[in-house]
């Protein structure tokens, strides 16, 4: 997957408490790689975030579900002004790459945000461009499941314009924590109904913890 980054781009790898040695790896394939501690999809995120330098950032799973050279198109968009925040929408290739029980708490979500923010967004995917500045003025706290919604919403109430674009979404490698299972995908529901739950505005203390 690496290989497959955009040339002359900064890969930046989180491990956030693997036992597999794909931290090594990533290394050796010359991603600079950042440990973290706490365990959680926000707090692996954030402090990829933080490690950043460059002035767009880009966030996608390192499980081969999507292909990152699709991030440089959706780079030029930011760039070039055409939105503040660009999701990738995943478009399943071949049977079974997307559980059911997780189509349908991305359904749900989606329905619920479009309540909450008026965004009329499909998908809550983890593939997606921003400035980092603008970002890290958002104040995001969540620490876990709740990362990635809670970075739509503040974005949203901050009067960001939110797009997505179609990305093929293709069978992973491995088991997801969360998708891979009914239990892990409610988990991450919750985790997600919170953060709509917060007024437009509030900035509660950071939710730190073991990732479902």
């Amino acid at each position: 997957m690496l290989a497959r980054v955009p040339a002359g781009w900064r890969a930046i790898v989180v491990d956030n408490g693997s036992t597999d040695g794909s931290a090594d790896i990533a290394r050796s394939l010359g991603a600079t790689v950042v440990h973290e501690t706490r365990r959680g999809f926000g707090a692996a995120c954030h402090a990829g975030l933080l490690a950043a330098r460059a002035e767009l950032v880009c966030f996608c799973d390192c499980d081969a579900s999507m292909d990152p050279g699709l991030l440089a198109p959706m780079a030029e968009r930011v760039a070039a002004g055409e939105t503040d925040l660009l999701l990738g929408r995943r478009r399943p290739q071949g049977r079974g790459t997307w559980p059911a029980h997780a189509r349908a708490g991305n359904f749900a979500l989606a329905r619920m945000l479009r309540r909450r923010t008026g965004l009329r967004l499909h998908d809550l995917g983890p593939m997606r461009v921003a400035r980092r500045e603008a970002l890290l003025g958002l104040d995001l706290s969540d620490r876990r499941s709740g990362y990635p919604l809670q970075m739509v919403v503040r974005a949203a109430d901050a009067g960001w314009r939110v797009a997505e674009t179609d990305i093929p979404y293709l069978p992973r490698s491995g088991k997801s924590k969360v998708t891979g299972t009914w239990r892990g995908t409610w988990h991450a529901v919750r985790d997600m109904r919170k953060v709509l739950a917060e007024p437009p505005g509030a900035r509660p203390a950071p939710t730190e913890g073991v990732s479902a």
